[in-house]
């Protein structure tokens, strides 16, 4: 059993109509678990669970834990409101651009496969079509499949996300995307990239998607 630290705090009190004096407190000090970058072990959260606007087909408090700990600091304390829906919109990624043609902020991707895992995106730009890869190295890559891992920027290279008008790309570096997606939103696939190092975030290279929903910051 680790013992309990203690430190000494040494209080003055004056006042004008009594005689000053010291008081001496001894305060426990507890240790705290810094969260991992990449971990596969549950761990208690640090920030309080956000504040979800709209309901989540996919999201559950675990999932919420391990994503509130993980995202930019900019972005903690928001409340999340839901963007993009396959139940509510359709399995159209025509649609999720438009429905995002007016964000300037950061959003979240979350997917679940029909093999029932959860994974997806938080991406440091709204998704758009663009002739150019966008984005910055706040965008990583995360899966909980089986359990919680999140891919950050390997600095390898700058191929953070890349939108066509038939598919959605996140990561490469001459050979697959670490997170590739069809137009219909229906077909994905999953591999090892340069820009993250990730492993394949879905039990299989090749998934279908269930649900999709993409959050924002509010």
């Amino acid at each position: 059993m680790r013992p309990v630290q203690h430190s000494i705090k040494i209080l003055y009190y004056a006042n004008k109509s009594e005689e000053p004096f010291v008081e001496i407190v001894t305060v426990k000090q507890q240790n705290k678990r810094r969260p991992s970058v990449c971990s596969s072990a549950d761990s208690e959260a640090d920030e309080p669970l956000p504040v979800l606007i709209d309901q989540s087909q996919i999201l559950n408090e675990r999932h919420l834990e391990h994503l509130t700990n993980h995202i930019p600091a900019r972005t903690q304390g928001s409340s999340w409101k839901l963007v993009y829906s396959t139940v509510e919109h359709g399995t159209s990624l025509t649609t999720l651009y438009r429905q995002m043609r007016e964000l300037d902020r950061p959003v979240l991707m979350v997917i679940r496969d029909t093999d029932d895992q959860v994974f997806g995106a938080f991406s440091s730009d709204p998704f758009r079509v663009s002739s150019y890869c966008y984005g910055t190295g706040e965008t990583f890559l995360y899966s909980f499949s089986p359990e919680f891992q999140i891919f950050r920027w390997s600095g390898e290279n700058s191929y953070f996300v890349r939108g066509f008008l038939d598919s959605l790309q996140m990561g490469g570096g001459g050979g697959p995307f670490g997170l590739w997606l069809d137009s219909d939103l229906y077909r994905g696939s999953s591999y090892s990239c340069n820009t993250f190092c990730n492993r394949p975030l879905s039990l299989h290279h090749d998934f279908t998607v269930r649900d999709l929903e993409v959050w924002s910051f509010v």
